[in-house]
């Protein structure tokens, strides 16, 4: 089959032959790649900000998907050949603690480690070369084989490119504010960086019927990319100081929430400075390795609440059928996320569009139903 693959940090993805070897195992499921999404985590790998052994290389890359089943194990009874799914980056054990208490998300209970698929195994192959799975399933190939706890089946007429934004980004920026934050109708929200994840943390707000959902970014396109999806307020951090203009938004009281959607230090912290007395500031981006958030020691003071924020804080089976339902009843607007679609071939034009900031979401599209 055909994969891409990352051999080092800042050099360009190669199109490769691979061998997936072996079928799907008793409790796994071999799917057909239909949509994989191009996500700032795969690109913290092919520009090296995220790096070591966690992260290693070679690698196959793509964690943001939708597929179609081929082949399920002999203990697989909830999937068939030629259900439509889609693929959690996250394989749950359904036995551990967080599994049991309903935090699925922080699931320890399978042996999958960083470039490994769920039970710990490395099955895609160069030559005599093994290489590295991403996410648990490495979906920038033709094919993958996933735990079946991944595999979350969808009606079969859903669209599989908006199918797959679900498996992240969606899943993660709308999860953020109705799992992690809980926000209440009423709230003022503001949300740094209004790329993939941020589009889904506004339209996270819009669910949650939010007063005020204020969107910050550099760009002026993304910016309305997020008025589109139901920003009430925009600014453009590079123009003005986001600080000072969320405070005369709100009177100078700080929003109820504050989400940064990117990860960079500098901007948790405005995203913390924004956040008014009592407030709670949730950090959702994944920050580059190494990095740390300072937080003033006047947090006592002020009683604000700073929240990581993990995939939304899935529990995949019940929120990614959740979403596919929002976004069938108008209440999701995923088609105003992707702004243009890929073949496989075009994944490094796809990073380099990801670098500029020039869509809202990009899809690789491998296979129709």
């Amino acid at each position: 089959m055909r994969a891409a693959v990352l051999y080092e940090a800042n050099t360009p993805i190669v199109i490769e032959d691979v061998t997936l070897v072996g079928g799907p195992g008793r409790d796994e499921v071999l799917v057909r790649i239909a949509a994989t999404g191009i996500c700032h985590s795969d690109y913290h790998v092919v520009n090296g900000t995220w790096h070591g052994e966690d992260y290693p290389l070679p690698v196959v890359l793509g964690h943001e998907a939708s597929a179609i089943v081929e082949e399920v194990g002999s203990d697989v009874k909830r999937l068939k050949r030629g259900d439509h799914v889609i693929l959690s980056f996250v394989p749950t054990c359904g036995r551990c603690r967080f599994c049991a208490s309903g935090e699925q998300h922080l699931c320890n209970g399978m042996a999958f480690k960083m470039g490994t698929l769920a039970d710990g195994s490395r099955r895609l192959h160069k030559g005599d070369l093994t290489l590295y799975h991403f996410g648990a399933m490495s979906s920038y190939a033709e094919y993958s084989i996933v735990h079946e706890s991944q595999a979350i089946p969808i009606p079969s007429d859903f669209p599989l490119d908006r199918a797959a934004l679900i498996g992240c980004a969606t899943m993660t920026g709308v999860g953020a504010v109705l799992n992690t934050a809980k926000v209440e109708p009423g709230s003022t929200m503001a949300v740094f960086a209004t790329g993939g994840v941020g589009l889904n943390v506004v339209q996270g707000g819009v669910l949650a019927s939010a007063s005020k959902i204020i969107a910050i970014d550099l760009l002026d396109n993304k910016l309305e990319f997020a008025r589109s999806v139901g920003a009430t307020h925009t600014i453009n951090s590079r123009r003005d100081d986001p600080i000072e203009a969320i405070r005369e938004i709100t009177g100078g009281v700080g929003v109820d929430y504050a989400f940064d959607a990117i990860g960079l230090p500098k901007v948790s912290r405005q995203a913390y400075d924004v956040t008014r007395r009592g407030g709670t500031t949730v950090v959702v981006g994944m920050a580059p390795t190494g990095d740390q958030i300072l937080i003033p020691a006047t947090i006592a003071g002020s009683s604000k609440t700073v929240k990581g924020c993990f995939y939304g804080s899935t529990r995949p089976s019940i929120d990614f059928p959740r979403l596919v339902d929002f976004d069938r009843r108008g209440q999701l607007q995923l088609d105003k996320i992707i702004s243009k679609h890929y073949r496989l071939e075009d994944v490094n034009e796809a990073f380099d569009a990801l670098h500029r900031g020039d869509n809202a979401r990009g899809v690789m599209i491998l296979a129709t139903a």
